[in-house]
């Protein structure tokens, strides 16, 4: 009898973690397992926005597929997904074309632009370890152009920040302890440094608690973030952007706009033929997708419904962890031919952001608020949590974080 085939997509949280469950699940006879990632290392989405600012070195944000998976049991190819044909179960990739009875979607997400003019062509994007990289060397440069011209360009010192959501408040309270750094490296005043977010909501950080939300403004604009609330991004260029606040628009000159106001499921989804809702699939409870029995979807390709606020869950890294444990049950119990198969529930174990080092919010255990250094260590440890349900003691010894002071 031939062996059941698992394909995996992707390596992210929801992928990685799934694989992980079922090489520890599945025996080597049981099931032939291939993950497929488009490289040959994880790495953590959480932390990108710190090697976007330059205060963790992205190869701190990565580590290899290899050190994680049992080649024993797991067969790592490394490619790119061009289309998912879920008809045919069969996954086509770049080099190569894949067959499947069971397949788990897990590509992650893209930049939502919202149809914002010159959005795609002219603001960076944190999605990845390259284009964090490239964010970095970026504001580098232009730092170090600043001193190197005739004329002082003041649009080389603007950094814009689009969204003022978890990834955009992130990555300003990085930039809050990064900037006087170069500063100091570059010979430049750091009054002239204009860090300015812009976000459509009149407040940030929607769902948080208000008081944590006063908390991280104050913390925020203690370090010289601007904010401008309320205000629509409407056009973006080389040279600056367009904003619109009650009915007014404002020019702002700046050669670097960092877009972190949306994301959207990978878009390969929306064109597999799958049944979804705005390019997400909305699962079932055991996390198959409605039009296709053999096809599970975790992590920002899933959408599913938090029916107390009646309201999608965001996508975190803590509801795609969670996501694997039951997509990887499910999977155990349909190869072995077992009728048990169990319905996710989200546990929500808390939501903490940080504000830069040192520095952050929360809230833990129900309703417990953390402010400030206490909170930052519960981010650390959230963060060396998702690597050791991953790699174990192994992974977390070398990549975690323990510079609590």
């Amino acid at each position: 009898m031939n062996k059941p085939r698992i394909v995996i997509l992707g390596a992210g949280y929801g992928g990685l973690a799934t694989t992980v469950k079922l090489q520890k699940q599945l025996g080597i006879n049981d099931a032939h397992i291939t993950l497929v990632n488009k490289h040959d290392y994880h790495y953590e989405s959480t932390w990108l926005h710190e090697s976007a600012a330059g205060t963790l070195h992205h190869d701190r944000s990565r580590y290899a597929i290899k050190d994680v998976i049992n080649s024993g049991k797991v067969d790592f190819v490394q490619d790119t997904v061009t289309s998912i044909k879920p008809d045919d179960n069969k996954v086509i990739l770049e080099n190569s074309e894949l067959d499947y009875d069971y397949l788990v979607v897990a590509l992650g997400f893209e930049a939502a632009t919202f149809g914002i003019p010159g959005l795609l062509e002219n603001a960076f994007t944190i999605g990845n370890i390259n284009q964090s990289r490239l964010i970095r060397q970026h504001i580098e440069y232009n730092f170090a152009k600043y001193n190197n011209e005739k004329e002082k360009n003041q649009d080389r010192l603007n950094i814009v920040v689009g969204g003022g959501g978890f990834t955009g408040i992130e990555f300003l309270g990085e930039l809050g302890n990064r900037i006087p750094e170069l500063c100091k490296e570059y010979d430049i005043d750091r009054s002239l440094v204009r860090i300015i977010n812009v976000e459509a909501a009149p407040s940030i950080l929607p769902g948080f608690d208000p008081q944590l939300v006063e908390y991280a403004m104050n913390s925020l604009e203690g370090k010289g973030v601007e904010f401008k609330l309320g205000a629509m991004l409407k056009e973006c260029t080389p040279e600056g952007i367009v904003i619109e606040k009650d009915g007014e628009q404002e020019q702002i000159p700046t050669r670097t706009t960092v877009w972190a106001a949306g994301v959207r499921a990978n878009s390969l989804v929306e064109e597999s033929g799958l049944e979804h809702n705005r390019g997400k699939v909305e699962v079932k409870p055991d996390l198959r997708a409605p039009s296709h029995e053999n096809v599970f979807v975790v992590g920002d390709c899933a959408l599913i419904w938090n029916k107390e606020t009646e309201r999608p869950y965001p996508p975190t890294a803590q509801i795609a962890m969670q996501e694997a444990d039951v997509c990887a049950h499910n999977i155990v119990m349909l190869v072995k031919g077992k009728d048990e198969l169990e319905s996710f529930t989200f546990n929500n174990q808390g939501t903490v952001a940080s504000l830069g080092h040192g520095d952050a919010i929360g809230v833990v255990f129900g309703n417990k608020k953390l402010f400030g250094w206490s909170a930052s260590v519960m981010k650390k440890i959230i963060d060396n949590r998702a690597l050791f349900k991953i790699g174990g003691i192994g992974l977390l010894l070398k990549k975690g974080k323990f510079n609590i002071f």
